[in-house]
């Protein structure tokens, strides 16, 4: 199999899986915010999500000499029998990573890219790198890295606090908008239904087709106005207007939470601190560990999302899996992002120690979500403030924690 072994070759993966893995939110929510509903776009998500870790571990985990204490990816397939406690531990960080993923794909709708890709990050820091300092025997600086750790659940603190502040952005806006049109509206859910006129249909078969007109009328609105609001509203699969602010937050919430538990599962496959393995069987290489984590995601991807279809979440119209075969809008959008998530996925995992810069992904989803989107257009001055204040306090956390992993402490 191949082994990164020179810091070069990592750093450059990273940068690679950095990119990558900053750049497929952005695409799965600009489907979302064409009204493709959410369960068909990540059936098609996680068909080449795995697909991306098949290829990897065929390719990569089949290159070099295969021997006895790194095995390749095919030899090691075939030894289930001795090393099955890693590969449990593999397939309940695919299941954890699933659950974090399928959560942040209405995070993005309910929050926003940019706040939800920061929140979830950094509680996956907060989480999971303090899990992993007492499984790796506290080979990181204490003093180094959890100063760093603080400032990821400050950034995560301030980024509820952007949500927060950004909803009565839009709330006023539209409070001003509707000025002219009603004197009697006294809640928020109140204006948004009046401005919305009515509901959005509960039926997938109800729903009207987006006419080409409709998407050039929602890009010629600026962005930003109560105007532009309204119209994506009508024109989005998740209904967002007139939710209440804790639910979004919720939401991304439990998605970090899931997020965090991924990587010590991952470690434990791979390490085996735990001493599961029986004497002189080799621990599981990281394609083996990846194939098995992106098979149990796939199919707990698929599981959820085709009861999603019959039992949608959050208000979403209903579905049927004949539904979804004959939705083809958008689709090879979806499978793009499925691909570009597993190959960013993958090179992190492979680029081993130098994994801690891959953090930073959040940076490049609100890169794309200020420029792409327009988020937090025409906001108040107190949002600006905080949305510098959350993105300084994590490039901040970045940096510590990178510091952190470069100060390592012989394992005790």
């Amino acid at each position: 199999m191949y082994l990164v072994k020179d810091i070069s070759g990592a750093i450059g993966l990273m940068v690679v899986a950095l990119v990558l893995l900053g750049t497929w939110p952005v695409v799965l929510a600009v489907l979302e915010r064409r009204g493709r509903q959410p369960q068909h776009t990540f059936l098609d998500f996680s068909v080449t999500n795995f697909l991306a870790a098949v290829l990897i571990a065929l390719t990569f985990g089949q290159i070099g000499p295969d021997t006895p204490a790194t095995p390749n990816f095919l030899t090691q397939l075939t030894h289930f029998q001795n090393n099955w406690p890693s590969v449990l531990f593999a397939t309940a960080g695919g299941v954890t990573l699933s659950l974090g993923t399928l959560a942040t794909q209405y995070g993005w709708a309910f929050v926003g890219l940019s706040v939800t890709e920061v929140m979830a990050s950094s509680l996956k820091v907060v989480i999971g790198t303090t899990l992993n300092y007492f499984l790796d025997g506290r080979i990181n600086k204490a003093e180094i890295l959890f100063p760093g750790v603080g400032c990821f659940l400050i950034a995560a603190i301030l980024g509820s606090l952007v949500h927060s502040s950004n909803a009565a952005d839009n709330q006023e806006k539209l409070a001003k908008s509707l000025a002219n049109y009603s004197k009697n509206t006294s809640t928020y859910e109140d204006l948004t239904e009046q401005f919305l006129e009515k509901e959005g249909p509960k039926d997938l078969e109800e729903a009207k087709v987006d006419a080409p007109e409709d998407t050039h009328k929602l890009e010629n609105v600026e962005a930003g106005t109560a105007e532009f609001l309204v119209h994506l509203e009508e024109k989005r699969s998740i209904k967002v207007l007139g939710s209440h602010t804790l639910l979004g937050l919720g939401i991304v919430v439990f998605a970090g939470v899931f997020y965090a538990l991924f990587t010590p599962a991952f470690n434990l496959a791979t390490n085996d601190q735990w001493h599961t393995l029986p004497a002189g069987v080799p621990h599981l290489v990281v394609y083996t560990a990846f194939f098995y984590f992106s098979l149990a995601c796939f199919a707990v991807s698929v599981g959820l999302n085709v009861w999603f279809l019959y039992r949608p979440m959050v208000g979403v119209p209903r579905s049927t899996v004949a539904a979804y075969l004959r939705d083809g809008e958008g689709r090879w959008l979806a499978l793009l992002a499925g691909l570009v998530c597993g190959l960013g996925n993958a090179f992190t995992f492979m680029a081993g120690q130098a994994a801690d810069s891959v953090q930073a992904l959040p940076l490049v989803s609100t890169f794309w979500g200020v420029v792409l989107f327009g988020e937090y257009r025409r906001s108040s001055r107190r949002t600006y403030t905080l949305l510098a204040s959350m993105l300084l306090m994590f490039a901040v956390a970045m940096v510590v924690l990178m510091a952190s992993s470069n100060h390592r402490r012989p394992p005790l």
